[in-house]
């Protein structure tokens, strides 16, 4: 009890004080002064004058009412940049298409990024400055790929420029702020969070978007996002908005990406990727199981692109790519993104799993150029999943009907059906007569699949007539006998699927793990 009244003498004091401090000393009440998040006023106040408005003009001809809209192809989202004014001409159908979008200095000497989609088909294109001023822009270069594109505009005087920083520093939670023209309003800053990265949103081959809660919304598209110490950390370019205005979720390239493409459009009007010469494919439970590599993940090598940097090694057909040049491949397009960022001629380290055991392997890069980006077969990013491939007719075609020797359809009866009989195959020697059947390249050698039963793990597995095995379990193949040998022998084993390489007619090889319970 004493203890408590000790307590209670010497808290009266210090709360008549407190009184007395927010009164004041006579007694009058002073105004309480409101707290909150911590200004960016400074920040924005020295980022302004760098950001600029995008305006471009094009001549169009139409037959409904309303311009096409700017989106790009098979994007799902709804892109920022889809702000439309319209003026009719008198000319029976040509109108002006007037646009408005977002950009940011980053050389005093006039260079402006902003977002292809922002620009593309412009006839003339202007960039309005914060103080009200204009210059004409011409298009230094553009990449439909990542969507950026670079403008250079001529100015008497040095421009205020922003720089680029490292995205690859950013974390999911830091703040952000960006600054656009949306719906027109020049100068607008809003700020958020980062809420995610590596955001694949099948906008291109090499997505690897930052998500933020920042308000962005149309008009915001080629703006800059910024960090908290003024450095551009992402391009913003698209949103999910199913009322058209902001609900929190924006996407912006990041720098980690944007950067390397801006200064290689400046220097060379084009973009110069890494190639690395290989068809991929994702490498799921069951092909990860089979070639005992643990958890499913890398990149499959399916195929080597003939021409290619590794057409003649050190990387072979069967070799998962985990690792390339430093960093990790976790999934086919972690592949993609880090070849095509690599420069032309570079020789980089690649991290390896063949047969079950890790190597480090040197290659050295070549050039992706358009006609390979063009051929999905000659892309170090093809990843082509099961179904894929070219389909037949559905006709279950018998070898020998062009008038060939007819052929026997798997290894004779009591000896190996079983197993193939439980896959769902029949199999035939790949003789010429199955060639011209099927339409088979005489550069493809293995076995070819004469039947697949409706329902069956093989034709689950996409496996159709026509189709050859090249190789079960790594081991190459002649014969049906030889397949059906091999899958008994594993599923003797224990092992619960096959790893399966398969050939198209035209040579295309893509590796399958067929059940064998």
């Amino acid at each position: 009890m004493t203890l408590t009244a000790a307590k209670s003498r010497t808290l009266i004091p210090a709360l008549l004080l407190g009184t007395a401090l927010a009164f004041g000393s006579l007694g009058a009440a002073r105004p309480a002064l409101a707290q909150g998040p911590e200004s960016v006023a400074d920040l924005a106040q020295g980022l302004l004058g760098a950001v600029v408005n995008i305006s471009t003009s094009q001549s169009v001809k139409e037959e409904g009412e309303g311009p096409v809209q700017q989106v790009p192809e098979g994007s799902p989202f709804q892109e920022l940049f889809e702000d439309f004014f319209k003026n009719r001409g008198k000319d029976g159908g040509n109108n002006k298409v007037n646009s408005l979008g977002s950009g940011f200095v980053i050389d005093p000497a006039g260079f402006v990024v902003t977002n292809n989609h922002v620009i593309e088909g412009a006839d003339d294109i202007e960039v309005i400055f914060p103080d009200g001023s204009k210059l004409k822009a011409k298009l230094v270069g553009t990449d439909t790929k990542t969507d950026l594109s670079v403008l250079k505009v001529e100015s008497p005087a040095p421009l205020t420029a922003v720089k680029f920083g490292d995205s690859r520093k950013m974390r999911i939670g830091d703040w952000v702020m960006a600054i656009g023209n949306p719906f027109g309003l020049g100068g607008s800053v809003t700020v958020g969070i980062i809420s995610a990265s590596g955001r694949n949103i099948n906008a291109g081959p090499y997505d690897n978007f930052i998500q933020t809660d920042a308000a962005i919304n149309k008009g915001n598209s080629g703006g800059p996002l910024f960090n908290m110490s003024g450095e551009v950390i992402g391009i913003n370019t698209a949103i999910i908005s199913p009322s058209g205005g902001s609900i929190g979720i924006g996407f912006a390239v990041p720098t980690e990406l944007a950067e390397n493409v801006v200064k290689q459009l400046i220097e060379f009007g084009e973009t110069r990727r890494g190639w690395l010469g290989v068809r991929i494919q994702p490498v799921s439970d069951e092909v990860a199981e089979s070639l005992k590599i643990g958890k499913a993940r890398g990149a499959l090598v399916s195929g080597l692109v003939k021409g290619g940097p590794v057409e003649n090694g050190p990387i072979r057909v069967g070799d998962v790519i985990v690792g390339f040049d430093g960093k990790g491949v976790d999934d086919t397009r972690d592949l993609v993104r880090i070849v095509a960022e690599s420069a032309v001629g570079a020789e980089v380290e690649v991290k390896i799993l063949r047969n079950g055991k890790e190597q480090d392997l040197k290659v050295k890069l070549g050039q992706l150029d358009d006609e390979q980006a063009a051929d999905a077969s000659a892309q170090p990013g093809t990843t082509p999943e099961d179904g894929d491939l070219p389909q037949d007719d559905g006709e279950e075609i018998a070898p020998g009907d062009e008038g060939g020797e007819q052929q026997s359809p798997s290894a004779p009866d009591g000896q190996l059906p079983a197993v193939l009989g439980a896959i769902g195959l029949e199999l035939g020697t790949l003789d010429d007569a199955a060639r011209k059947t099927y339409a088979i390249a005489e550069s493809v050698e293995g076995v070819v699949i004469t039947a697949v039963k409706p329902g069956s793990p093989a034709a689950e597995k996409g496996l159709e007539p026509g189709q050859v095995i090249v190789e079960v379990a790594q081991e190459f193949v002649e014969t049906p006998e030889d397949v059906g040998q091999t899958l008994s022998a594993l599923k003797n084993e224990g092992r619960r699927n096959a790893y399966v390489m398969i050939a198209d007619a035209e040579g295309n090889l893509r590796h399958v793990a067929i059940p064998l319970e």
